[in-house]
């Protein structure tokens, strides 16, 4: 895909399950001229009408539409989406990287909204929130019993209004309330710091609209504080996906120029596609954002991790770099997120996202529910895993589509694994607390055990590998 099919839309990877995306700015017709089924949308038209006539109570017109095409698609696969005004802001919120709220990177710990990092800048920050401090209340309501994401809706709001939150703080045994005013939010989707001398890790947490920005000054800052770089650790674990661009940038930054970075194939000829290691298919604003990054880069030492929340746009990265054998890809098998869904706009606030193709790495793998397989398979902790298991991948979402690539093979172990690690935790949470397993360890502190083995490889150390972690098969479920 090149300038011209650019220009017509920008590319995306869904925020949740890492959905690679084409958004058309002007809805078109794909082929007006096929026939339509006369006879099933007249059955459509009668039960619009008797649902209008006979229904107990008055209906809303508009909701029977859009519930019937909210059906339509939904009965496709797990990732095509009719996007209604409130589902197409927050979509575009996702891939925008801005948002209305107080600024805090949040998890959940013990049934609270806890806080992994205050946003630098953002109203938390300057409010004094700090990483570690548990919510337990936003406004009058208790964050027990809440979802994350009702909890996040809770925090964010329209710009200038207030929300307090109630604030427990373990390190000084307290609760207090906080005000904070709300206000856009730039999320920061790259993290970095040295871990030690000549070793660096840089984390992308989501492939968004300046991640590319960011992830070039990052990578700059690491080289200005160790010139002398020996090792650096990509961390892409958790991460959804988000704008192909980035990825293809990201990968870019450590390929030689024109090498294929990923394509794409479907029905229509636009899903056709190519995208190399080349500005081209990477720079959205004419400049290259990676232009001025040190040539070293191109061959220092690379890890990236993975594990089985890393999808689509991580998987783009993470195949490429595997491919072209620049990096040592280690952790656990991807999503397996591998399909394309266009999103095209109905309205102004309205869009229809639909699959359209597969994507596939320099090799010609295809990653669709299967994944990315790591060069070398590491636990979550020196233990063992404990959350792995029951993790969803693609295999495990109802209707997800083929890899186009062979029959898929059925894995009763898999299913297993994940009733008996689901049962496990159960019976811990509900009788033995204590034994309970206790939170992974934050990403890049200490205590992160895949990033230790990570150091130990560029080192040349001993590797503490995963003796129990196999190549897990897609499962054979209802394909599309």
């Amino acid at each position: 895909m090149g300038a011209k099919t650019k220009v017509a839309g920008w590319i995306v990877v869904g925020a949740v399950a890492g959905a690679l995306t084409t958004m058309q700015l002007t809805a078109t017709a794909r082929n007006p001229s096929a026939a339509l089924p006369l006879e099933e949308l007249q059955q459509l038209a009668a039960v619009f009408g008797m649902v209008k006539s006979d229904y107990v109570e008055p209906v809303d017109e508009k909701k029977l539409i859009t519930d019937a095409i909210g059906g339509m698609v939904a009965g496709l696969d797990p990732h095509s989406q009719y996007f209604d005004k409130k589902t197409f802001k927050e979509f575009r919120e996702g891939t925008s990287g801005r948002f209305v709220g107080v600024g805090i990177e949040i998890g959940m710990e013990d049934g609270l909204v806890k806080v992994v990092s205050p946003i630098e800048g953002s109203p938390a920050f300057r409010a004094g929130v700090k990483s570690g401090d548990l919510i337990t209340k936003i406004d009058d309501s208790f964050v027990k019993g809440l979802t994350m994401d009702q909890a996040v809706k809770k925090m964010r709001g329209e710009p200038n209004t207030k929300v307090v939150l109630t604030v427990f703080r373990k390190a000084e045994s307290r609760s207090f309330p906080v005000t904070i005013t709300r206000e856009e939010i730039r999320v920061q989707s790259v993290r970095a710091k040295m871990i030690e001398p000549g070793y660096a890790w840089l984390r992308v947490s989501q492939f968004q609209d300046r991640t590319v920005e960011d992830f070039a000054t990052k990578l700059a800052d690491l080289y200005k504080q160790d010139p002398n770089l020996k090792g650096l650790v990509l961390d892409l674990r958790n991460d959804p996906g988000g704008l192909l661009e980035a990825s293809v940038a990201i990968s870019a930054a450590f390929l030689p120029k024109d090498v294929t970075v990923v394509s794409t194939n479907g029905q229509i000829a636009e899903s056709k596609a190519v995208f190399k290691a080349n500005p081209e298919f990477y720079s959205r604003r004419g400049s290259d954002p990676l232009k001025k990054l040190p040539e070293g880069l191109k061959s220092v030492p690379l890890i990236v991790l993975v594990n089985e929340g890393s999808a689509s746009a991580s998987e783009i990265v993470a195949g490429a770099l595997q491919d072209h054998k620049r990096a040592t890809v280690m952790g656990s098998q991807t999503f397996g997120k591998g399909s394309v869904q266009t999103v095209r706009q109905l309205s102004p606030d309205t869009a229809l996202k639909i699959t359209t193709a597969r994507y596939y790495t320099p090799s010609g793998r295809s990653i669709q529910a299967t994944g990315i397989v790591p060069d070398v398979w590491l636990d979550e902790t020196a233990e063992g895993n404990v959350f792995a298991a029951i993790r969803t991948r693609e295999a495990d979402l109802e209707k997800h589509i083929s890899s186009g690539q062979g029959p898929e093979v059925k894995d009763p172990a898999r299913e297993k694994a994940r009733e008996e690690a689901l049962k496990k935790l159960e019976e811990a949470n509900g009788k033995d607390k204590d034994k309970a397993p206790k939170p992974l360890p934050e990403f890049g502190s200490a205590e992160d055990f895949p990033l230790q083995q990570a150091l130990n490889r560029l080192k040349g150390k001993t590797v503490l590998a995963s003796k129990t972690q196999t190549e897990r098969k897609p499962e054979d479920t209802k394909t599309n």
